[in-house]
């Protein structure tokens, strides 16, 4: 039986933790999780929900918390062709996911933005990244790889806590191409589903935070109690270098888009 490494530890002890899929979803912070342009228009609430917008209003990025379900929300992406059109993808987060991934994940669709704002390439609608590029790292990683005969192949962690699907041969539009879920197959602590017509560099963004080996900051009292035995605690973080995370509020400006991965 393996031994949980975070046993002895205060709640209150701020530990650098890995692997990411496990370590909790961290404090939510909007200006973290949204490293938006100056240019975009971000809204919320009292309540803590929140809306994003684009200038050329075919991006939209929202936050609806719901403290009565287990995983307290969704974060959604929508993308449409025209604005106020019908939604090209869309790209939704349990409220639960840790807050690394979602950083890193709209941080890749800021620079995609970006780009295609100075490019007119659209890659945000018609992304030729092949499959291979999301879950590559995975593999290198050594998480293990399942093919079915009905379309869909699974990567798993060692210890099948962390799961990504791929949906290779399409059956119906509602399907999502992409999904994954961290911590037990029953009661996941999170989960992530990206539609069809979701940018593939979307999904590598997504895929390759999930696997990167830079720790992330935890209380030890934040961390699932069901996956704790299966964490690698890197370091502990010193009382006066502990984090500040702030309260959830919209600033007047938000910061300009950063790879931090």
């Amino acid at each position: 039986m393996s031994i949980d490494p975070l046993d002895n530890l205060s709640p209150d002890q701020q530990v650098k933790v890995l692997p990411r899929h496990l370590a909790g979803p961290g404090s939510i912070d909007l200006p973290t999780v949204w490293p938006f342009p100056k240019d975009w228009t971000v809204h919320q609430a009292d309540d803590g929900a929140a809306l994003a917008t684009s200038p050329c209003l075919r991006l939209v990025a929202s936050l609806a918390l719901d403290a009565d379900s287990p995983r307290k929300g969704k974060w959604t992406v929508t993308a449409n062709r025209a604005p106020f059109g019908p939604a090209a993808w869309q790209v939704t987060f349990d409220a639960t996911t840790p807050i690394e991934l979602l950083h890193d994940f709209h941080s890749e669709l800021v620079d995609l933005y970006l780009e295609d704002r100075q490019s007119g390439q659209g890659r945000l609608l018609e992304d030729n990244t092949p499959a291979q590029e999301a879950y590559t790292q995975l593999l290198a990683r050594g998480w293990s790889h399942q093919v079915r005969t009905d379309g869909t192949q699974f990567f798993r962690d060692p210890q099948s806590l962390g799961v990504v699907q791929h949906r290779y041969a399409l059956i119906g539009t509602d399907t999502p191409i992409w999904a994954a879920w961290g911590g037990p197959a029953r009661e996941p602590h999170w989960r992530a589903r990206f539609s069809r017509g979701t940018p593939t560099t979307l999904a590598a963004a997504f895929t390759t935070s999930l696997v990167s080996t830079e720790p992330v900051t935890r209380a030890v009292k934040d961390i699932p109690f069901h996956t704790r035995r299966h964490m690698y605690v890197a370091a502990r973080v010193p009382a006066q270098q502990m984090p500040v995370n702030p309260p959830v509020t919209a600033p007047a400006a938000l910061p300009g888009p950063s790879r931090s991965r």
